[in-house]
């Protein structure tokens, strides 16, 4: 989750209206918060200038995750908070929890607006227009009128930038309701998103992690590819490093394989969803590959681009997911040795066909997969940097500061450590990796230039 808060003053009021404080809480994905950071900026132009961190707001502003059930619970919890501690504050929810259950939100007393994921754009404007409090006000459509694309990239960071280059999917798997939140797969043409490349590279930042609901299934609205998306990308000047985000196995194509191999900038990560390494379980899900297609996947990447790291997204306890299913799913994934899980249990989610499926696994048991992944996610990252200690690397400085030290990333992403030197923020140095620490970061020393 991601907080920052905003101090304002509407140019637009001849009376000068007081100084107001704006806070946005953001959950959920990095596209929640490329959107987040766009909103944002919108009332800076408004006259907002930023405030300290920390103080109380007069209006908050929540970006909503609604991809399982926490984080549905996570945003009331969040939304029941700030309510009871800033009486009178204008509160207003947006993101795929207000578009997907925009009544439920509304019916939180001290909730002022409800804003689905078409409307993102005008939240400034509306909140402006807002009279004494009387009540929610809810602006959302039907999925299939989620037809909009709101433009966004981040520009928090000092360093790196989350640019949104899609939004919706067409995918429509057994568990996910995601479709139903953002809408059909849809982007902006390749000339437009080179111009949101060239705003962030003019303002500094260095890195752009590409993001979206299915960023590889880019083009379903231009009849552009997504390959011809990453070669306008590399030639845009100012930004030295180029990530995906995210990117189906299925969409994970040899041309776009051969094409990151041979480019400088985009970097050997990749984040990939596997979901489950049981083919039973993954027909179930009704996802686009079995395990043999992703395995070969993997292997296709690796052939051409040697020290790459792969996150997996793997959920456990899917309906009907018994004991030797997952055992099955622990051993593929020993097989294909990723650097990196990210595991999610089940989550129900109405209006899916996984809702009415038999089969469905206790939540200790889930719990339980859960610990078990996560410690297998440990050891895998552990082997993958033992893999890469005592070679060279470049690294991007971050601002961050904590205990003497100063932090960064790889280009396949191992997070690194070294004493904290101002004049390094925002650079790109040669380092040396060594041995990782009790929190999975690794030493590096620097190489002289």
């Amino acid at each position: 989750m991601y907080f920052c808060t905003f101090v304002v003053r509407f140019k637009n009021d001849s009376k000068m209206s007081p100084v107001k404080k704006v806070g946005f809480y953001t959950l959920g994905c990095k596209l929640n918060f490329s959107e987040t950071s766009t909103i944002a900026r919108a009332f800076e132009q408004g006259g907002f200038v930023r405030a300290v961190r920390g103080e109380r707001a007069d209006i908050y502003v929540i970006n909503s995750c609604s991809v399982t059930e926490h984080a549905d619970k996570k945003c009331r919890n969040i939304v029941r908070r700030l309510i009871k501690e800033n009486p009178g504050a204008v509160v207003v929810v947006t993101g795929c929890y207000a578009q997907l259950k925009p009544q439920e939100l509304a019916a939180i007393e001290g909730v002022d607006l409800v804003v689905g994921n078409n409307d993102k754009g005008t939240i400034f404007e509306r909140v402006a227009a807002l009279g004494a409090k009387r009540g929610a006000t809810v602006h959302t459509c039907e999925a299939g009128e989620l037809t909009g694309f709101f433009a966004a990239f981040s520009t928090g960071d000092r360093t790196r930038s989350f640019l949104k280059v899609q939004d919706g999917c067409d995918y429509h798997c057994s568990y996910c309701t995601i479709p139903l939140a953002r809408g059909a797969s849809r982007n902006l043409p390749v000339a437009d998103l080179v111009r949101e490349a060239e705003a962030i590279a003019a303002k500094g930042q260095r890195e752009i992690v590409l993001t979206g609901i299915n960023v590889g299934d880019f083009g379903r609205t231009t009849g552009e590819s997504f390959v011809d998306l990453l070669r306008a990308l590399d030639a845009v000047g100012g930004i030295d490093r180029y990530r995906i985000s995210s990117i189906e196995p299925n969409l994970l194509t040899d041309e776009v394989i051969a094409f990151t191999a041979g480019s400088d900038k985009f970097q050997p990560h990749f984040h990939v969803p596997l979901q489950s390494g049981c083919d039973r379980i993954l027909a179930l899900m009704r996802r686009r590959y079995n395990t043999a297609r992703f395995a070969e996947r993997i292997g296709a990447v690796r052939a051409q681009i040697p020290g790459v790291f792969f996150g997996i997204d793997v959920i456990v306890g899917f309906p009907g997911e018994t004991d030797e299913d997952f055992e099955v799913t622990c051993r593929f994934l020993e097989e294909i040795r990723p650097a990196f899980l990210h595991v999610f249990p089940y989550s129900v989610r109405p209006n899916t066909p996984a809702a009415e499926m038999d089969g469905k696994v206790a939540p200790d048991v889930a719990a339980h997969r859960v610990q078990r992944l996560g410690e297998l996610s440990s050891r895998l990252y552990r082997s993958f940097c033992a893999a890469q200690q005592g070679r060279e690397a470049k690294v991007l400085w971050e601002s961050t500061r904590r205990g003497g030290d100063m932090f960064g990333f790889t280009e396949n992403y191992i997070k690194v450590r070294t004493p904290f030197d101002r004049e390094r923020i925002n650079t790109i140095t040669r380092v040396r990796l060594g041995a990782l620490d009790a929190d999975g970061v690794a030493q590096a020393t620097i190489l002289s230039e």
